[in-house]
């Protein structure tokens, strides 16, 4: 029986195994999910056999990359607006920029190489990546061990950086994701401090939108919206509280609520989550979740599980 979640103009069908792997590929789970122009999706998993897969809107694998390139810390991914394929790795410090083939065009970061810890030069373990449709400038939130934005050229050299430690608006508790609407603005999913923090493009604050658990993966839709996977809190707890996160909300681009679903309880069957980390919308208005579910939840198994990490949310017309 098909499980729907949302309502009105936002109701979605939840499917599990919508994609098929490559051979004995495992996902292990997937931290970044992005959605090209042709609506070819890519799942970005912690598997550094296949770091970068690519499946057809069908589900069907159509290639993959980056073997050899990541670690087991991959984050974060995003198409830009060229078509490039921009990756995060926390674990080694860096960004690339990719073709869609899986050519490495563009490191930025010295692989395996960190800044001292909240010192604020890049980086030290960065979490995701935007590019402007106007100026190319690239935006790298360095999320973990600086509290900090950085803006780079579209050529890779760095302009300048804003954000301290710090829960005042400008400051960070976590800038975890980070997008760039057609508007230019520069949108930071500030995790620990519950709210998503806007900006321009000098990191001047704009707008903070604030009741929102843990905002974890962030993407600009088609239509505009902003969707947001939210982490459950108290992650220690076994099982987590109810109703704490592990949900989708779907923002107006003036940070106004318009949807938000998920079961008050983490699982994996459909119409539940454990821990949306990664988003990605189609031209359809289709959701695709990556979850961090292995880390969350599956990782302190006896013995450890590899946990759903991926599916899709078909829009209801």
């Amino acid at each position: 029986m098909a499980v729907i979640l949302g309502s009105g103009d936002f109701t979605y069908e939840h499917v599990n195994d919508w994609h098929k792997l490559p051979g004995d590929a495992k996902l292990i789970e997937t931290p970044g999910v992005a959605v090209d122009a042709t609506d070819h999706v890519y799942a970005f998993s912690r598997n550094p056999e296949h770091p970068v897969m690519v499946f057809d809107p069908d589900g069907n694998f159509v290639r993959g990359f980056g073997k050899g390139v990541f670690g087991n810390r991959t984050h974060g991914i995003l198409i830009a607006p060229d078509g490039s394929v921009f990756c995060v790795d926390d674990g080694i410090h860096t960004i690339t920029k990719w073709t869609q083939d899986g050519e490495l065009l563009m490191t930025i970061g010295e692989s395996g190489v960190s800044t001292e810890k909240w010192k604020g030069a890049p980086f030290n373990r960065p979490t995701h990546a935007a590019v402007s449709k106007h100026t190319g400038h690239i935006y790298i939130t360095d999320g973990y061990g600086n509290f900090r934005v950085h803006k780079y050229t579209a050529e890779g050299e760095h302009v300048m950086s804003w954000g301290e430690p710090g829960i005042d608006p400008g400051q960070f508790l976590r800038p975890h994701n980070i997008i760039v609407d057609d508007d230019d603005r520069v949108i930071v999913a500030d995790r620990e401090a519950h709210r998503i923090q806007v900006f321009d493009t000098d990191g001047k604050v704009t707008d903070v939108w604030n009741n929102i658990h843990l905002p974890n993966g962030m993407t600009v839709g088609p239509d505009g919206n902003i969707y947001v996977g939210e982490l459950p809190g108290m992650t220690a707890e076994d099982p987590t509280p109810p109703g704490m996160g592990h949900r989708i909300s779907i923002l107006s681009p003036k940070g106004e609520l318009l949807a938000r679903f998920g079961n008050p309880d983490e699982g994996t069957e459909p119409g539940y989550f454990i821990a949306p980390h990664g988003m990605g919308v189609d031209s359809k208005g289709n959701i695709y979740v990556g979850e961090v579910s292995f880390t969350i939840r599956g990782g302190r198994m006896d013995p450890p599980t590899e946990l759903r990490s991926f599916s899709k949310l078909i829009k209801q017309s």
